[in-house]
């Protein structure tokens, strides 16, 4: 860790104030992944925290994988369960895309975050699709918006600058963007303005002229059958002025002006911050000294990441179950925990229950995605939280429908009597060592929207 880091960011250390129990397991799980069952809890709580973190940071950090890939009904090995997954979730990718349905591409989705070994790359992948958000109901192309998210997924944890240079020359986001329509003498503003305010550097460090200029810059940049295309008679080659250089810009050199202004790592860090944070936890300060780690290490995803779910900050008691989890998140995180994967549940489902509830994959209301927070609570999807909880008690997620035996469950892990059985259910559904309730209840609580 560097200077940059050393005051706010610093590791987190076992102490009798600050033990490492279930509390702080469960949180590592349902903050940075989609939650967990008990086998993976105490395995994690049993191995202590580092190596905890390092198995959710996985291959990216040389740790392990968070979870093993678990398709259902498969009990191989773990490589032959990953080389499953990956075979199993290409093919229900591929399907998606063959019949052009979208829903069908949210199931693959939703069957990745059920089922992959690395949920953490997953959630960012989520983080990311909100940031670049990209609606389907413009791009009308299920091939393109799986390519957009493949390539969210492969650079999620990776340097930003490799993924700011893909998703902006990525034909969804060109056609989202409008920039087929941005040709020399008349170039089209949209990709250029939120190119700069919302991907880099945020209102306040732009002009309208910047936004001007770097519009002549992007033009040539096209999409043609489907794929980026970069037409030389399109693209005005005079001299423009971004962000006080001056120069014959094109797109890529645009890239490299706007990857060098310090406010980008500014916002990448408070990105990261409202994904891994609460409200009111990390301090102005803290977001300054984050930045400048972000900085010096290249804008690199993964350190900052690595950073975080290693800090004090991460673990500290102000930042447990104080963050409204996003209707995904609070999807999975029973299914997993409650190990009704196998048989799996119907994904498609669950992708019409994620819409109801505010987060439709694919279609994020608009440029700047969904707002998050407090705002998934409302009248209609609180009420539409309970009736999800509801149907999964019923079973009715699953076809045929197949409820929950949180007394088997239980049992089978070591907890007999009704009284025991009720701790149960709270521990592993709240990360709460004495809380009780049954499930249903415990699912219904205020805090279980939390995490």
């Amino acid at each position: 860790m560097t200077a940059a880091t050393k005051t706010h960011w610093r590791p987190f250390v076992l102490s009798d104030a600050t033990p490492w129990n279930l509390h702080r397991g469960h949180h590592l799980h349902r903050r940075a992944g989609f939650g967990a069952n008990w086998d993976e809890l105490q395995r994690d709580i049993n191995a202590g925290p580092d190596a905890a973190v390092g198995r959710m940071l996985g291959t990216k950090t040389g740790g392990g994988r968070g979870y093993e890939s678990h398709p259902h009904g498969l009990v191989a090995s773990s490589t032959t369960k990953s080389d499953k997954f990956d075979s199993l979730e290409q093919l229900i990718g591929d399907a998606a895309v063959s019949s052009g349905d979208i829903n069908r591409l949210k199931a693959w989705w939703f069957y990745r975050m059920l089922y992959s070994g690395d949920p953490l790359t997953e959630r960012m992948t989520l983080m990311w699709h909100n940031h670049f958000a990209t609606s389907n109901l413009k791009i009308a192309n299920v091939a393109m918006m799986k390519r957009q998210n493949d390539l969210l997924r492969q650079h999620a944890l990776g340097k930003f600058g490799d993924l700011l240079r893909a998703v902006i020359k990525d034909a969804a986001m060109m056609v989202w963007l409008d920039a087929n329509a941005n040709r020399k003498g008349k170039p089209n503003e949209n990709l250029a303005r939120e190119l700069m305010e919302l991907f880099t550097l945020g209102v306040g460090h732009y002009s309208e002229t910047d936004v001007k200029e770097v519009a002549r810059a992007l033009t040539g940049w096209t999409v043609r059958v489907g794929d980026f295309v970069n037409v030389a008679a399109y693209h005005d080659d005079e001299t423009k002025q971004v962000l006080g250089e001056q120069g014959d810009f094109d797109g890529d050199s645009v890239l490299d002006i706007l990857l060098n202004q310090e406010p980008l790592a500014h916002r990448i860090a408070m990105r990261l911050c409202e994904v891994f944070f609460g409200e009111h936890v990390i301090t102005d300060d803290s977001l300054d000294e984050l930045a400048g780690g972000l900085r010096d290490h290249d804008m690199n995803i993964g350190w900052a990441v690595e950073t975080i779910l290693r800090s004090e900050a991460f673990f500290s008691e102000d930042n447990i179950g104080n963050r409204v989890l996003d209707p995904v998140q609070f999807m999975i995180g029973p299914l997993r925990a409650l190990e009704m994967t196998d048989p799996p549940p119907s994904t498609l489902l669950l992708a019409e229950w994620a819409s109801k509830l505010g987060q439709d994959l694919f279609y994020p209301p608009n440029v700047f995605g969904w707002p998050g927070g407090r705002s998934w609570l409302t009248t209609r999807t609180m009420i539409g939280r309970a009736n999800y909880v509801s149907a999964l008690s019923r079973g009715e997620l699953h076809r045929p429908s197949r409820p929950p035996d949180m007394a088997a469950l239980a049992t089978k892990h070591g907890f007999s009597t009704p009284a025991d059985q009720s701790k149960f259910a709270s521990r592993l559904l709240l990360g709460h060592e004495n809380a009780t309730g049954d499930m249903e209840s415990i699912l219904r609580r205020p805090a279980s929207q939390l995490g």
